[in-house]
């Protein structure tokens, strides 16, 4: 329950300041076959989907460091049966990531790419 508590106020602040950055806000927590979306924001005409990772600690490195290759090849699809679903395979897309480590967020644009 804490944990579930953490990731809603760590992806509320992300949305915050994801959005005094110039982003906009379309969907949150879109859950697909293959997995959940945490944020799906618009840089202009790009469609951004952003995975919000949190850590309270230090213990076992920075929250960004905790998104390996499979998780990511699980983002990437979710974000194909999103596409899918809505008819916006000719958008151009990204993949962030945004770090909430204790009061700090890092904002990493493009964390990985198409191809994972």
């Amino acid at each position: 329950m804490l944990r579930l508590l953490r990731g809603s106020r760590a992806e509320t602040r992300a949305l915050r300041y994801l959005s005094r950055h110039g982003l906009r806000c379309l969907a949150r927590n879109v859950r697909t076959p293959a997995g959940e979306l945490d944020l799906i924001m618009a840089d202009g005409p790009v469609i951004v989907f952003v995975e919000v990772r949190s850590k309270h600690d230090d213990a076992w490195g920075p929250a960004a460091a905790t998104i390996d290759g499979r998780k990511q090849r699980h983002i990437q699809r979710a974000a194909e049966l999103y596409l899918a679903q809505r008819n916006l395979h000719e958008h151009m897309v990204r993949f962030d990531v945004v770090a909430v480590d204790g009061k700090t967020i890092s904002w990493l644009p493009d964390a990985f790419g198409a191809q994972g």
